[in-house]
């Protein structure tokens, strides 16, 4: 099932060509992972599909529907959540209350109406749980996780809201290799949950680990559309160090007089 499609999708802001016709595909049950450098465009998809920015050319379609969102708040009304990489968390705020953060239940009525903390805490540690993650304590300040955790807690409370699509950007790009494997293991369970997954990154290694597919974006246009059987990892890398022109370079350096 196609939950998000991109036709020839432009944006332009002023004289700069940040996108120009770029298509892509997100399917339940499946991630498709956004390659690039910076500058690629990576950004700027991102904030289509979340809502941030309109395109000006081309086509975005949720559900098969012809769509324009408005904002962000109508994007995760439509069940697209984005992960940013700066994690927009409260730091010396528990676990449980971040996770909540923003739609906290009450119990009570009237002036007696009050947060349901037991509930929160609960659920907190059950929907971690389900994805597999083991807080040693959700009353702990979310500052003091890893970078790999609370992306973790992040993706959890995504699907616990009822995200159909997760977009991700950059999980991985200030983590270790250990930090790393960790983010990518409940992506992958997100996608296994059902969710449609948009991975940004702009390392093939990652992204080859848990892609279904893979878009290449250089400057602001596609320049690769692969499904996993379609393209091995050295191919994809290739492809997204710009294979030829490191041919070129390492022709063209091979030929100086290095005497």
């Amino acid at each position: 099932m196609t939950l998000v499609e991109l036709t020839g999708v432009s944006k332009h802001y002023g004289s700069v060509r940040a996108l120009d016709g770029v298509s892509l595909e997100v399917h339940a049950g499946e991630i498709t992972c956004v390659l690039g450098d910076n500058g690629a465009g990576k950004s700027t998809l991102i904030k289509i599909i979340a809502g941030l920015h309109q395109h000006d050319g081309g086509v975005l379609r949720l559900d098969g529907e012809e769509t324009r969102l408005s904002s962000p708040r109508e994007a995760l009304d439509r069940g697209i959540a984005t992960v940013h990489q700066d994690l927009a968390v409260v730091p010396l705020m528990p676990v449980w209350r971040n996770f909540f953060l923003g739609s906290e239940p009450r119990k009570g009525a009237g002036p007696f109406k009050r947060l349901d903390v037991d509930f929160m805490r609960r659920t907190t540690r059950a929907e971690l749980l389900r994805l597999g993650i083991d807080l040693r304590d959700v009353d702990q300040p979310i500052g003091t996780l890893s970078g790999g955790e609370r992306q973790c807690v992040a993706i959890a409370r995504a699907v616990y809201f009822g995200a159909k699509v997760l977009i991700l950007d950059e999980p991985t790009a200030a983590l270790g290799v250990k930090q790393s494997g960790m983010v990518l293991k409940y992506v992958a369970a997100a996608r296994d949950e059902g969710l449609g997954v948009v991975l940004i990154t702009h390392n093939p290694h990652h992204a080859y680990l848990v892609g279904d597919r893979f878009v290449l974006l250089k400057r602001g246009t596609t320049v690769g559309h692969h499904t996993r059987d379609r393209i091995t990892l050295e191919e994809l890398t290739h492809q997204m160090a710009g294979g030829s022109e490191l041919e070129a370079l390492s022709h063209e350096l091979g030929g100086r007089d290095r005497g």
